[in-house]
């Protein structure tokens, strides 16, 4: 099974929040995930980013690949290299 870390969209229309979450590559944006190991809020200055690095680093070491955006973020709280 091909695990993705990703971002999950949630929040109201122009007022994006994302979680960051754990999912099968095949499953939907916004559909089932299998954990939820942060989140990230781009509509407040600075940025808003929470992330489980434990939970992050577990993944990532099983074969989890993150997206760009989430390896931007993970690099950025300094979960990753």
């Amino acid at each position: 099974m091909a695990v993705k870390i990703r971002l999950k969209r949630m929040g109201k229309k122009k007022k994006p929040f994302y979680r960051i979450v754990v999912a099968d590559a095949r499953a939907p944006r916004d559909g089932k995930f299998i954990e939820e190991i942060g989140y990230y809020n781009p509509c407040v200055d600075p940025a808003l980013v929470k992330v489980d690095a434990d939970k992050a680093r577990t993944w990532l070491a099983n074969g989890a690949k993150p997206t760009d955006t989430v390896k931007y973020l993970l690099k950025r709280e300094n979960v990753i290299e």
